[in-house]
């Protein structure tokens, strides 16, 4: 029998190899023999960089970042010199795990060190990028990012712009001469699973804001912030369109990668499924495994369980899903999950269960005691 675990990420716990490598033993305790193909996934958020590694067996780089509020972190991102590549996450260095809950405001905060992991990567001779923009703390427009990347924005007195959210208020002025060289060398693939325009009602400040930590009478003014830097940007780059589907991703990051450095935006399974070669490896599999933290109506969303199944479905192939905890279900059964199972076999409070030595264990525990209904099937 031929199995193929394609898992996200259990956000918190289990990396997606973690998750995949867990599975793996509950399967083979269950069925003694199987071939069993683990494929690293995920949708362009958490996990991104560790998939890539895996899977293209990249070296990893740590460098020093500035976090969204501008305190000093390590970040790492994947790195090939041969192929001049490197793979990021955007969250490395902007995400909202970053930050305590009861700093989060992104009207302070910042992408300064996303631009500071890009500069790192370009002085060691990388041109292609790979970047996840899933999960940030971020409603700048990108501005810090670009900061960083040498671009200036000035106030109506010649100052400089601080690097945060509130200071788009004060942005009168851009000017690109500054700007790192060797940005016209490099080639951006930025993985973006939101459609949502940088502004107005299904803007980054109305739909993410809040999530972020944006207050209720802030969100409006953010909003009108962002769309007279974008008419500021449009006068030196005409290209620039506020309403690009996904120009809102990342509080408005999608619109700088696309605007100033001329970046592709794709659904992050998209690029995925490319590298990993999912598809060729589901035609030949008898059975599939999938699953994430919260299986969801989300799911379907250009996440990993989605995409998954639907491949599968594609070549009538059965799927069983295993989460931390389930939600909807009778529509992820309309959708192509066959069977699916939270992994939490014991009673335990939402801490226990995010503990990494926990998560796999429950893994593990509850993917042997499927299989062996799975063997007893078979035999």
């Amino acid at each position: 029998m031929i199995i193929v675990l394609a898992i996200d990420s259990f956000k918190g716990c289990m990396t997606s190899s973690e998750a995949e490598n867990a599975a793996k033993q509950g399967i083979l305790r269950a069925l003694g023999e199987a071939d069993v193909v683990t494929v690293p996934i995920s949708d362009g958020g958490e996990g991104l960089t560790e998939t890539f590694i895996d899977i293209l067996g990249m070296a990893k780089v740590s460098v020093t970042v500035s976090d969204p509020l501008g305190r000093k972190i390590n970040a790492s991102y994947g790195y090939d010199a041969s192929k001049k590549l490197a793979v990021m996450e955007m969250a490395a260095a902007a995400g909202l795990t970053l930050i305590d809950e009861q700093d989060r405001n992104p009207m302070n905060t910042s992408s300064y060190g996303v631009g500071e992991m890009i500069a790192d990567a370009i002085h060691r001779g990388v041109r292609e990028f790979i970047i996840g923009i899933g999960g940030s703390a971020i409603n700048d427009g990108g501005t810090g990012m670009l900061q960083a990347l040498g671009f200036e924005f000035f106030d109506s007195g010649g100052r400089m712009v601080k690097t945060c959210g509130a200071g788009l208020k004060e942005i009168r002025t851009i000017r690109t001469a500054n700007a790192i060289k060797e940005l016209v060398e490099c080639r951006f693939s930025v993985l973006c699973d939101v459609n949502n325009p940088l502004c107005g009602d299904l803007g980054c400040s109305k739909v993410f804001g809040p999530q972020k930590g944006l207050k209720e009478n802030d969100i409006k003014l953010m909003d009108g912030w962002l769309e007279r830097y974008s008419g500021l940007v449009r006068e030196i780059f005409p290209e620039a369109d506020k309403d690009f589907p996904g120009a809102g991703a990342a509080g408005g990051l999608g619109f700088a990668f696309k605007s100033f450095l001329n970046a592709e935006l794709i659904p992050g399974m998209e690029k995925m499924m490319e590298i990993s070669r999912l598809e060729e490896k589901i035609r030949s599999a008898d059975l599939v495994v999938t699953g994430e933290g919260c299986l969801d109506s989300q799911s379907f969303m250009g996440k990993v369980p989605g995409a998954v199944a639907g491949v599968a479905k594609k070549y009538g192939k059965p799927v069983i899903a295993f989460a931390g905890m389930i939600k909807e279900e009778d529509m992820l059964l309309d959708k192509g999950i066959d069977a699916m199972f939270p992994i939490a076999g014991n009673p335990m409070s939402m801490e226990e269960a995010m503990k990494a030595e926990n998560a796999k264990r429950n893994m593990e525990m509850t993917v042997e005691q499927v299989f062996r209904v799975v063997g007893i099937k078979d035999t």
